[in-house]
Formats: structure tokens, sequence, C-alpha cells
């Protein structure tokens, strides 16, 4: 296999053959004419298989001008907070810090970290914690973020968060194990997240 090695790397480095960006796709299915005429010259009998891509539902065509609002699906596993929802704005808590989105951005995937989900329509704010999950923003302007819990920020109680910080700082403390130690540790990070969220 080494002894082909030189050949498959200079083969790959002639190819002029390259994917296209997601931005770059067309909006619709459409199969690869290579394939398909590969395939009736070796079957010519039975239509070609039908990949995933033919099953799904045409993704919008990104649009040549920036759009005025950004469409929102927040989705969790047990329930659909918004579907196809037209925004302002969306302020997602990220790994890597707090991430504005507005209409127009960058084709993005971000993890999210326990905190805070504004979504900004006009002068009204919701404000959700999520404890955990992905963002997807897309180029035509839609973005798509599931979460693992979510819940809207006046439906939290202070009281119980300061309670469960202490409970689970307490067990940090006393774990003697890697396992008690990570289940705390986690404890700790969301229940602080969530009494830094209410105390501003």
């Amino acid at each position: 296999m080494f002894r082909h090695g030189s050949r498959f790397l200079a083969r790959a480095t002639t190819m002029t053959w390259c994917r296209p960006f997601a931005t770059d796709l067309q909006a619709g299915y459409v199969a690869d004419s290579n394939f398909t005429e590969a395939w009736k010259k070796v079957v010519p009998n039975v239509d070609p298989p039908k990949t995933p891509s033919a099953f799904m539902a045409p993704r919008p065509a990104t649009p040549s001008s920036i759009p005025s609002k950004l469409t929102v699906n927040f989705v969790l596993p047990y329930t659909s907070e918004l579907s196809g929802k037209e925004v302002d704005m969306v302020i997602i808590p990220a790994t890597t810090g707090q991430m504005g989105v507005l209409p127009g951005h960058v084709a993005t995937i971000a993890e999210l970290k326990p905190g805070i989900l504004s979504v900004h329509e006009g002068n009204d704010v919701n404000k959700y914690f999520v404890s955990g999950g992905f963002a997807f923003v897309h180029a035509n302007s839609f973005a798509d973020i599931i979460a693992i819990e979510a819940v809207p920020l006046d439906r939290i109680d202070l009281n119980l968060v300061q309670k469960g910080l202490a409970d689970f700082t307490q067990k940090l403390n006393t774990a003697s194990t890697d396992v008690e130690k990570a289940e705390a540790q986690i404890g700790v990070d969301v229940h602080s997240a969530l009494n830094a969220a209410l105390t501003g």
C-alpha cells in the first residue's frame, strides 16, 4: 500500500474537482449525472438509488440582499418553543461567549453552554435559560437552535437556585470519585449560570 502512496498523492494533487461550499449548493435535489450515467451502463433496467438529500425538503435559496428579519426555530427534545418565528435578533450563550445573531449572519455552528438565550422582537425581549445544545445559523437568515432544556427566565425561583448551588458545592467538596466530582461540577456550573442570570 505504501509503495503506491506517491501515485495516489500525485493523483490527489492534480484533481480539479472540489466540493462546493454549503452556500453554493442549489436549494433543490440535483442528481449526480456522472453517477447516473455509470449506473445506467451497469444496470440499465433499474433506477439509480436515491440519496438522503432526495427525500429532504428543498432548502430556501440564499437571498441576494439581507432580509430585515431572522427566522428562528427553537426546539427542545419534547416541544417546539419557536417555529418559523421572524425576529430582529437572537443572543445565544455560545461556549466561546455571547453571540448575537442578526439577519444576514454568516453561516455558523455554535455549541451552547448554560446561560441566557434572548429573543428580540421589536421592543419585546423573551429570555430563556438553556442548559446546553447547539445553534445552527444558516446563510439564508435562518437559525435553528436545539437545546437540551430551556425554561423562561421568569419561571425560575432564585431561592431554589441558590439552595441547589450550595448543595452541589457541598457535593463537589466531599466527592471521592471522579464520577461524583464530574456530576457535582456540572451541577455547580449550571446553578452558577442560573444564579448569574437571575441576579444580573
